[in-house]
């Protein structure tokens, strides 16, 4: 990826950039979504301080909206729209149904005066007769005529004139097309409407199964633009998070405060190998690699305190990066459960069948929502303490074996116990080892193809965490691809200062 115009001629530049970035009926049928966006990959540019306007912000705003929303498209396969309705008790639910009522009373009886009042009729078939077009494809006209011919509103006021509107009759054909235009999850909706006799609740009926209709037509969107957004999401993403940089320049700052922070953290690891070492030679300048920078920062997003604001470049990941610590928080706890259990009665579990899946059971669900402020871990701890005796205590029992002492129970719930505490050793013991690993993992050229070695003690959760290792790994690469431009720029001025300062007074002087 381009770093800047005069790329071949910076080698630090270039291998920045390298190291941050990896490489008839048929009428009837919807068609997927084209487009004809032309975007490229844009190398980021940096702005100038200036004075955002209100129509500046929101731009900025719109582009955030529709970074965001394009990304979840395409990288969340569940993603969908959903029918959302007022809840029934609540006060605009109240006023939503009062309304409603009062609005099919009224056209009821208009329809029973004698003779029949048809405007407001006549405005429901005309707005039915909008929604069903919009249903249509491009290349559908067959329908499209039939529909505009047969709930053509100016020939129904003739004919409302005369009182000779078949209301049944148009009802009926709305219904048929509506079948022919419905997903198949609809098909029970049409049956019920079809049965439906009294005229004014079967107009209610249709517009609410035209509104389930609306969402289902934009779901069929979503699922049609997925592929297309994922096959273009890089450039799309990079696109947009530019156009918001040169709107918001500010809005990398905190990007620029976590890598700064990551840059941090490698000197003073490199200090203190230093200052163990006594033959090294503390006066040179440390080499400090943009990958290993950059790889640190994202191992800190397992432990980030999501209180605060995440890195802009890692926004529209934040929900996944949660919910992908939360789990790790949880299997940690169990894999010090774990280690605790088979050092203290190993010995009385090992022709146990099966023992580390019963731990399992026994604790994810005694740690579900461990990540909510209401959570009593050490509660929840005592739990799996007591319940991981009893199963111990069953199976000696069964085969005639002597359970396990009082003093020793007492002790194994203690120490279960005590992995809440803060610097507990076997946490800490465990979470260098799940760190080995997500490092590992990351420094992988494809975790596709071979897993690192899970390290000692992480046994007990070696499939959930290498599936939720590859999902973390997903989320960092295609990061990477992404942003890789704009980290090199900020690695580029960070790690190599005075090469920046040149460049910057290069162009000063050239301007």
């Amino acid at each position: 990826m381009p770093l800047s115009d005069d790329q071949n001629s910076d080698s630090d530049s270039s291998r920045l950039s390298e190291s941050t970035t990896s490489s008839s009926d048929s009428e009837y049928s919807r068609q997927s979504f084209n487009s004809d966006s032309s975007s490229k990959p844009s190398s980021p540019a940096s702005s100038p301080p200036k004075v955002i306007t209100f129509d500046e912000l929101m731009a900025a705003t719109r582009n955030l909206s529709n970074w965001t929303l394009a990304h979840e498209i395409a990288v969340n396969a569940n993603f969908c729209i959903k029918h959302e309705d007022y809840p029934q008790n609540s006060f605009a639910g109240t006023v939503k149904q009062i309304v409603h009522k009062a609005f099919w009373d009224h056209l009821e009886s208009e329809l029973n005066e004698d003779p029949p009042e048809y405007e407001h009729a006549i405005k429901l078939f005309e707005e039915i007769k909008e929604i069903l077009l919009s249903f249509l494809t491009p290349g559908a006209n067959r329908i499209h005529n039939q529909i505009c011919e047969v709930l053509d509103t100016d020939l129904i006021r003739q004919q409302a004139e005369h009182n000779a509107v078949d209301i049944p009759g148009l009802a009926n054909y709305i219904i048929n097309t509506m079948g022919k235009l419905c997903a198949p999850i609809r098909d029970n909706d049409i049956k019920q409407l079809k049965a439906t006799d009294n005229i004014v609740e079967l107009l209610r009926q249709i517009f609410r199964v035209l509104d389930l209709m609306k969402v289902d037509m934009a779901n069929y969107t979503i699922k049609s633009l997925r592929p297309y957004l994922w096959h273009n999401l890089v450039d799309y993403e990079r696109t947009k998070f530019q156009e918001i940089l040169e709107e918001t320049p500010s809005a990398l700052d905190l990007t620029t405060e976590w890598i700064k922070e990551s840059i941090e953290d490698e000197l003073s690891s490199i200090s203190d190998e230093s200052s163990s070492s006594p033959g090294a030679d503390s006066s040179s300048k440390p080499i400090i690699s943009p990958t290993l920078v950059l790889n640190n920062g994202y191992l800190k997003l397992l432990q980030w305190d999501y209180c605060k604001t995440i890195p802009e470049t890692l926004i529209t990941d934040e929900v996944r990066l949660q919910e992908l610590r939360e789990k790790l928080n949880q299997l940690k706890v169990v894999a010090c459960v774990s280690l605790i259990t088979n050092n203290m009665v190993g010995a009385a579990i090992v022709d146990v069948p099966d023992f580390a899946d019963q731990l399992k059971r026994i604790s994810l669900p005694l740690l579900e929502g461990m990540s909510k402020k209401s959570f009593d871990l050490k509660e929840a701890l005592n739990a799996i303490g007591v319940q991981i005796c009893s199963t111990v205590n069953k199976f000696l029992s069964e085969r005639g074996l002597p359970t396990l002492s009082e003093e020793i129970q007492s002790n194994l719930m203690g120490q279960i116990a005590h992995i809440v505490e803060k610097n507990n050793p076997v946490c800490s013991l465990i979470d260098k080892r799940i760190q080995l690993f997500m490092r590992s993992l990351l420094a992988l050229p494809s975790f596709q193809k071979c897993m690192p070695t899970v390290p000692g003690g992480l046994s007990v959760i070696q499939t959930e965490i290498e599936l939720l290792g590859s999902q973390y790994a997903s989320i960092v690469n295609f990061n990477k691809k992404v942003y890789g431009p704009f980290y090199a720029n900020i690695l580029k001025k960070l790690l190599f200062p005075e090469a920046a300062m040149e460049k910057t007074e290069g162009e000063t002087s050239n301007n």
